[in-house]
């Protein structure tokens, strides 16, 4: 069971890079009911935070079957804007990682949803670093981080976007440490590519 909580601080930085996971209450990808950061220091140390958001809106039984997190879970919670006010200066002033698109289009509208402005950091997914580093699990169960949980032995409950951010995280340091090289120097989308 996961155990869910408020954001008491915002840590401050600065960070290589921040890992970056919602949860969101329904099929609107807007709909951010929990936001995970896993902040990576420049000695690889990791700081994960998380906080529940109300969505204002609805939960689908099947998303809280997946996370665990309901109307009653969220009750007290922050909104999105009241959460994102907190966490827009680090996240902005960060490289952000993200397991999927999913999480920057889920900011995205949000943002457009309450009318806030959305971060201009740069967005890296870590699924496409992972099909760099691990290309055997291509067809073998692939790049998502239940197969990856599996691949690499990482220990994390999965749909908690805390949890999730620090694997992604996790993944990407692991993927530097495989590779042997920053990130930046692997041959994909030069977008997704950055120094750490």
């Amino acid at each position: 069971m996961n155990t869910f909580g408020h954001l008491q601080s915002v840590p401050d930085g600065p960070f290589r890079f921040i890992a970056v996971d919602v949860e969101t209450a329904n099929n609107a990808q807007g709909s951010i009911c929990q936001i995970g950061l896993c902040c990576v220091g420049s000695d690889d140390s990791l700081n994960t935070v998380s906080t529940l958001i109300d969505p204002e809106q609805s939960f689908s039984p099947f998303n809280t079957d997946l996370h665990g997190i309901s109307a009653e879970t969220v009750n007290g919670a922050p909104t999105f804007p009241q959460a994102y006010a907190s966490l827009y200066p680090v996240l902005n002033a960060h490289r952000l990682v993200q397991h999927s698109r999913f999480d920057e289009a889920a900011f995205t509208a949000a943002c457009a949803r309450y009318d806030v402005p959305m971060v201009t950091s740069h967005w890296t997914d870590s699924v496409k670093i992972a099909r760099q580093a691990w290309p055997e699990l291509k067809g073998a169960g692939g790049h998502g981080l239940a197969s990856l949980k599996k691949a690499l032995g990482l220990s994390f409950h999965h749909h908690d976007a805390g949890e999730d951010a620090r694997a992604s995280a996790t993944v990407i340091l692991r993927a530097e440490a495989r590779i042997s090289k920053a990130v930046a120097h692997l041959r994909f989308d030069p977008q997704l590519a950055f120094e750490f």
